[in-house]
């Protein structure tokens, strides 16, 4: 009896809190109920807001599918509205001051693409945003919107001659009409702070005849210090294709062109790291790249550097260390770049090219004109190199064929196809090599003994300690199909001018040529001995135009076993021989 008593008491006594906890609950009710009556309220003006916003500022036709908000608690606690659209559409630029869109029958003319594709694009189309708004307003103080968030986002920028340039408008009464404000509408501004933006894409097209739009795919990017009129700062990560890879960038970008969005500026510094060079058929290695930009969406400047510490041809795998700096001036609308110049640095040997880059592009029976890769053209100039750096990236053998100082003037093209690039590759040019050696004791042996020979030395050239001899070479020359055409090559020693056509081949080292050696000594004063005596009466008929002795002569085999011949005038049947054999020899031997 007494607990009941106290019970009855407690809840008498203690009435008023009851009381206080219903209106409480009535209270917080009816405040739910009126922010989700607010925010519902806001939403078509929001929406209106927005489209209206967008619509002054690109001077276009907005279309905003789907827009909803909700009443929320912020992540720093701050109530506010929580928005979400859907389905955004900016269409390209109607007639500003001093810029006439043509018809879109036209502009998809100019801009080679079918005039219902140029014309039913939209400039930027957007699947998803997102964003919040706090509850609190000051008179002329703009409201603060958070982070935006963005999703899909894909931005279609019509090539150049899609806007016709014309004089601004002299009367303004007649210029371009804005949209007017909401009827009721407050004059309220927001301010924003950031935008966040995931699966982007960004395609521009070109007008020039047969080229294909340049499409670039956006990881993601994100936007900092937004204003309508002056630049913004973005990070953003962009997928390169081909090498596969993500280059990371951060600058500035803006302001936004109405009259010409492709025209907008844009400058930054770049980083790609790791990128794998086995993408491309022929080549290997592990690339990083670092540099900066500045232009426009459609025209870049760029001055960067490459490393590649293992780069290698991959049919022949010898790695070697390359290096670039290079100024680029890049077409953005398709990609095509303009190299001047490229400085690279290939193991010891200083290489300057200038160029082009520019994608090729094939149609088939049943599929669309597609990209089948890059046509490169460039002019390569080599100043005090060392011709065994080439050699060793283009040979199966870990010592290169010979050495020297070489200087070299060619042009480069390497035509996009399955095949690997050295049999892609096309050179031609002229070369000059100073003091060479070749890297096969046995074929330096044979150049020291004829260089001794043409002296007249041959009492030294049988000695196998004599000195070691440099040549001198130089010649046009034609690199086709794995295969290098020598036309003039010109090789000297002392005691020895000779002249020789023909081909190296790459693969194998193969050698064929031919053509004349003129010596200094005569034949007989070449053999030497008893032998030399019985050849005295032959010398007559070997001289010519000052030399003591001219020879045809051949080379056959390959690098690693070369077969010199002597081709002698009547002589129907000739094998390989050597220098110092007597052309009246009866049985010539081949020399292996």
């Amino acid at each position: 009896m007494e607990l009941a008593e106290k019970q009855v008491s407690f809840g008498r006594r203690y009435r008023w809190l009851w009381w206080t906890a219903g209106i409480l609950f009535a209270v917080l009710a009816a405040i739910t109920i009126v922010g989700i009556m607010t925010a519902r309220r806001a939403e078509p003006y929001l929406r209106a807001r927005i489209v209206e916003g967008l619509s002054s500022h690109f001077h276009a036709r907005v279309e905003l599918d789907t827009f909803h908000v909700s009443l929320g608690n912020g992540l720093r606690g701050e109530w506010g509205v929580w928005a979400q659209g859907h389905g955004l559409r900016i269409w390209p630029p109607a007639t500003v001051a001093g810029v006439e869109v043509p018809n879109p029958t036209a502009a998809g003319a100019l801009s080679n693409q079918p005039p219902s594709q140029s014309a039913n694009v939209p400039l930027i189309s957007l699947a998803t945003f997102s964003f919040h708004v706090p509850l609190r307003y000051k008179p002329d103080t703009p409201i603060s919107v958070g982070a935006i968030h963005l999703a899909g986002l894909h931005i279609h920028l019509p090539p150049r001659s899609r806007f016709l340039h014309v004089a601004p408008a002299q009367n303004t009464d007649t210029g371009t009409a804005q949209p007017a404000p909401l009827p009721g509408s407050l004059k309220v501004k927001f301010q924003l702070s950031t935008v966040e933006c995931t699966d982007a894409s960004l395609i521009l097209e070109t007008s020039k005849p047969g080229k294909l739009p340049l499409e670039i795919d956006i990881a993601r990017f994100k936007l900092t210090d937004i204003s309508a009129n002056n630049a913004m700062h973005f990070e953003a990560e962009l997928t390169n294709p081909k090498p596969v890879g993500t280059i990371h960038t951060k600058g500035s970008f803006g302001p936004w062109q109405v009259s010409d969005p492709g025209e907008s500026p844009i400058a930054g510094d770049y980083r790609f790291e790791y990128a794998n060079l086995g993408d491309f058929k022929g080549i290997a290695g592990t690339l990083s790249s670092t540099g900066n930009y500045a232009g426009t969406l459609r025209d870049l400047n760029v001055d960067g550097q490459t490393d590649t510490p293992d780069f290698s041809l991959t049919h022949f795998g010898n790695k070697m260390d390359l290096k670039t700096q290079f100024h680029a001036i890049v077409d953005g609308t398709n990609g095509d770049t303009r190299l001047d110049p490229v400085n690279a640095t290939l193991g010891r040997t200083h290489i300057t090219a200038r160029g082009q880059v520019v994608r090729a592009f094939a149609k088939g029976d049943s599929n669309p004109r597609h990209s089948i890769g890059h046509d490169i053209d460039l002019n390569i100039e080599v100043k005090g190199g060392r011709i065994e750096d080439f050699l060793h990236l283009a040979s199966h053998e870990p010592t290169p064929l010979l050495t020297g100082d070489v200087n070299l003037r060619s042009s480069l093209h390497i035509p996009p196809g399955k095949q690997p690039v050295h049999e892609r590759m096309g050179l031609k040019g002229n070369f000059v090599l100073d003091h060479a050696e070749f890297s096969s004791t046995k074929v330096q042996d044979r150049i020291g003994e004829l260089s001794l020979r043409g002296q007249g030395r041959s009492r030294d050239a049988k000695s196998p300690d004599h000195e070691t001899v440099q040549a001198n070479m130089q010649s046009d020359f034609r690199l086709e199909s794995g295969v290098i055409t020598l036309p003039n090559l010109g090789f000297s020693v002392p005691g020895a001018d000779i002249a020789l056509k023909g081909t190296y081949t790459l693969e194998g080292g193969g050698l064929a040529f031919t053509g004349n050696a003129k010596m200094q000594a005569t034949v007989s004063k070449m053999v030497g001995g008893w032998k030399g005596l019985l050849l005295k009466p032959a010398d007559r008929f070997f001289k010519k135009d000052g030399a003591g002795t001219e020879v045809p002569i051949h080379i056959a085999g390959t690098y690693k076993n070369p077969e010199f011949g002597i081709d002698v005038k009547g002589m129907q049947h000739t094998h390989p021989q050597r220098p110092d054999q007597s052309p009246q020899a009866s049985a010539p031997v081949s020399q292996h």
